[in-house]
């Protein structure tokens, strides 16, 4: 039974008043300090396992009214919920208990009424007024009373959840920096660090991928823990070549037991956007049938909705302002036979790739022509001590060619803007000049086509009426890079006099331009649903280079002028 109750009188004495001053302030919460969030519960739909009596209903608890109070059964178990109407991320909730509290209680979230987490625990309640911080998401939220501390029931003058509604606008990446795990992964020299947690750095370059020893076999899987039960309403998948034709998307409170949102027995693989429903914590993709002999790959495995505890990615780099504006140039206006600005350039030294034939001098083959122009030379000069593929003419594998290289590798780089310059190539068999761009992350260790590489411009001199522009990524690259060839109007070659080449990049994609006219448009969207992962959203930086023989180009001949120049009047950025 209760406490007997202050019997009501028209006139109080003073030992009755004192008494009833005391008890209320016992009895009545004192308000609590402003939440940051709002609150979420006042007024909404609210049940409870039991009521003591149509005087203390599970409303009285949600009403505002801290002199209103629900108080249930005398038992074990007691709960009473709140359905805020939608989900909601929660970030506080608030219980005022009346002197019948719980000894052992959990404060519980659902996304259904039916499958719950738990935000909060104790087995070692005090009662009275408590602010408890939780983090989680759900539509429902509970306190579930365990063991009473009293002979009584429970009983709350006031139970009040803090939050922010999550409507269909309030759809987040829930899946970064969380946990992974999978049934097996492959850490080799063919797939180094292709571990469950790559498919959720949001690195397109980086992926997970199962074991080659183990892991080729049917099923195959992956799970991500978002941290708390969340609603889950689109999984985002950028399958690797190695991907599902049959799979499932699964969904549960434990990872243990599963339901199953989305299935197809005909996955076409690369980048798939799911519309789904589901609410678990545990979110799975779950391969049963692979496309190829190998396994099952991922460079990432995305899941957005509301609740989960989610970790805030990085802010995406900003698109460039419109009109842009100058940030980076050399005119290449320093006096005849001047080397490149070292503030804005470093040489890059040594034997280059591509079974390229020249050896890259320290900027003995790179100087200003007093005229404005900076004048990239290719020598016939062999390098003692050097080694090159074999000559064709000479048959030697020391280096026949010098030539010139540089970048601003360690002094400038830049993401998104249009960057451009005017250049005149040379023509003759077997030269290759470039202009193009390096993921900066090159510089730091990571390896060639992970960094991603953007090239601008690339003549070969045995035809040079044709220029190309090409991307190259792990799933795109070297023949297989993604870009086009163009010519000039007129049919005239890039050699009878300069050009302006320019790439306009932005979140969107890149846009290739040949003085001022689009030759080429690659878009981000198209090529991460028709190619792979789209690499390029990162700091890069600029390289001018004249190659001589490779195997696009093939060897000089006799017919090759040496020496031979490409003459660059100017290279710009603008952001």
């Amino acid at each position: 039974m209760r406490p007997p109750p202050i019997p009501g009188v028209r006139r109080p004495g003073l030992l009755a008043a004192l008494v009833l001053a005391l008890l209320t302030a016992v009895l009545v919460p004192t308000p609590h300090a402003a939440a940051a969030d709002p609150l979420l519960s006042q007024g909404r739909p609210v049940t409870a396992s039991s009521a003591e009596s149509a005087a203390f209903p599970a409303s009285a608890a949600v009403d505002g009214d801290p002199g209103t109070r629900w108080s249930s059964a005398f038992s074990d178990p007691q709960w009473l919920q709140v359905d805020l109407g939608a989900a909601a991320s929660i970030s506080q909730v608030r219980l005022s208990w009346e002197a019948a509290h719980a000894a052992e209680f959990e404060v519980r979230a659902s996304a259904d009424g039916t499958s719950w987490t738990t935000l909060h625990a104790t087995a070692g309640g005090t009662g009275g007024d408590q602010t408890l911080n939780v983090s989680g998401g759900g539509r429902y939220v509970r306190v579930h009373g365990i063991r009473r501390a009293t002979p009584w029931g429970y009983s709350l003058w006031e139970f009040q959840v803090f939050g922010t509604m999550s409507g269909p606008g309030d759809e987040r990446l829930l899946s970064y920096g969380k946990p992974g795990v999978a049934s097996t992964s492959q850490n080799d020299a063919d797939c180094w660090e292709c571990t469950p947690a790559r498919a959720f750095d949001l690195d397109p370059a980086s992926r997970w991928a199962t074991s080659s020893t183990t892991g080729w076999t049917d099923p195959g899987w992956i799970y991500v823990d978002l941290g708390a039960t969340a609603r889950i309403s689109r999984v985002v998948l950028q399958w690797e070549a190695a991907h599902a034709r049959a799979y499932q998307i699964q969904v549960s409170p434990d990872a243990a037991a599963w339901t199953t949102v989305y299935g197809t027995a005909t996955g076409t693989g690369l980048k798939q956007t799911l519309e789904v429903t589901g609410t678990g914590r545990y979110v799975r993709v779950y391969g049963t049938q692979r496309a190829t002999p190998y396994g099952y790959s991922l460079w990432e495995f995305q899941v957005y909705g509301t609740g989960g505890a989610p970790t805030p990615p990085p802010a995406p780099p900003k698109d460039p302002a419109d009109p842009p504006s100058l940030v980076w140039r050399d005119e290449f206006d320093g006096p005849a036979g001047a080397r490149p600005d070292a503030a804005g350039w470093r040489a890059d030294p040594g034997t280059g790739p591509n079974n390229e034939l020249e050896y890259y001098t320290d900027h003995a083959n790179a100087a200003m022509d007093g005229q404005g122009h900076l004048v990239m030379e290719a020598r016939k000069q062999a390098t003692p001590g050097s080694t090159c593929p074999r000559d064709p003419l000479t048959g030697s594998t020391t280096c026949q060619y010098t030539s010139a290289r540089m970048n601003t590798g360690t002094r400038f780089h830049f993401t998104y803007g249009r960057v451009e310059a005017r250049i005149k190539v040379p023509r003759g068999n077997g030269l290759w000049p470039a202009f193009w761009m390096m993921g900066a992350d090159f510089l730091t260790g990571r390896p060639w086509p992970y960094n991603g590489e953007i090239d601008i411009m690339e003549v070969l001199g045995k035809d040079v009426k044709t220029s190309y522009s090409t991307v190259h990524a792990p799933a795109y690259h070297g023949g297989g890079g993604i870009g086009a060839p163009y010519t000039l109007p007129d049919g005239t070659g890039f050699s009878d006099d300069f050009h302006v080449w320019a790439a306009h990049w932005d979140s969107r994609g890149i846009v290739y331009t040949l003085d001022g006219r689009t030759v080429l448009t690659l878009s981000k969207e198209e090529v991460e649903r028709t190619r792979g992962p789209w690499v390029f959203d990162h700091p890069f930086y600029i390289i001018l280079n004249l190659a001589v023989g490779g195997d696009w180009p093939g060897p000089p001949d006799a017919s090759t002028p040496f020496p031979s120049r490409m003459l660059v009047d100017y290279v710009r950025v603008y952001q």
